[in-house]
């Protein structure tokens, strides 16, 4: 006889983050508009190339996070606290509370700004000039389609015992994190259609973990190992979900996240 599942336990949203340059700060929201296929508003809107690649933006093709300065292996990036208007498209960087440089990222001269800090900053880091890249509509993100990253944070709990040492959430540079799963619940929910209010979000993918998260987002120090320590734990190198908006709705800090459609045994 075929029985249902335990119900599949709600989660709570506790964090909502956007990281409007690839590589760079990550910008805390209290809410955001959750629009089908897209990506939270200017989530990865632009990228710093790390030497020439043909990007074009008027007909952007997907590249690998390889082509941009990244924290896999630039981690210094880590160390600029950064801000993005969207009201001005003005970028903003700072190094120990000073301004170290600014520019808008839709004029020349602004993009112009912050290109000449990264080829001074970076110099020893660089395959050629960097260059501030933005393909309009087009998002940097490291999968080949427009997804929304969500992290458990009880599955973050078992890593912090994995580690033997506190865990930096924002380590994971991901859109949403949620508490009220267990850990590594996450991992079971490919294919399954997430609820938040109006909002409604198919998972997609698991996210594999690089080097990128064992530097400090505080310190900008490369201090854990963590894709190892997950592989030698679980024999992966996952840990979250990317997921694709299907139906629109505004999301906020306090809001459930519920699976909608349960699987069955």
């Amino acid at each position: 006889m075929t029985a249902a599942m335990d119900p599949i336990p709600a989660a709570r949203i506790t964090g909502l983050y956007r990281y409007p340059v690839k590589g760079l700060t990550p910008e805390p929201l209290r809410s955001a508009p959750l629009r089908v296929a897209q990506t939270l508003p200017a989530d990865r809107r632009y990228a710093l190339e790390n030497g020439p690649t043909g990007f074009d933006p008027a007909a952007p093709i997907w590249k690998p996070k390889t082509a941009y300065l990244m924290l896999m292996r630039n981690e210094r990036l880590a160390g600029f606290k950064t801000l993005f208007e969207d009201a001005t498209n003005t970028l903003t960087i700072r190094k120990d509370g000073a301004i170290v440089a600014q520019g808008d990222l839709e004029s020349t001269e602004g993009r112009a700004d912050i290109e000449n800090f990264f080829a001074t900053e970076f110099a020893d880091e660089l395959r050629g000039p960097p260059k501030l890249l933005s393909g309009g509509g087009y998002s940097f993100t490291d999968l080949a389609r427009k997804v929304v990253s969500i992290i458990n944070l009880a599955s973050l709990a078992e890593i912090e015992k994995l580690v033997g040492a506190a865990v930096h959430p924002l380590r994971f540079r991901a859109n949403i994190y949620v508490a009220g799963w267990p850990a590594w619940h996450e991992a079971s929910l490919m294919g399954e259609t997430l609820r938040i209010g109006s909002a409604r979000l198919k998972v997609v993918k698991t996210t594999t973990r690089c080097a990128a998260v064992n530097v400090d987002p505080d310190t900008a120090a490369r201090d854990l190992d963590i894709p190892s320590a997950i592989v030698r734990d679980r024999g992966n190198n996952e840990c979250g979900i990317y997921a694709e908006v299907i139906a629109a709705g505004d999301i906020a800090v306090g809001d459930e996240l519920a699976v909608e459609q349960p699987s069955l045994l």
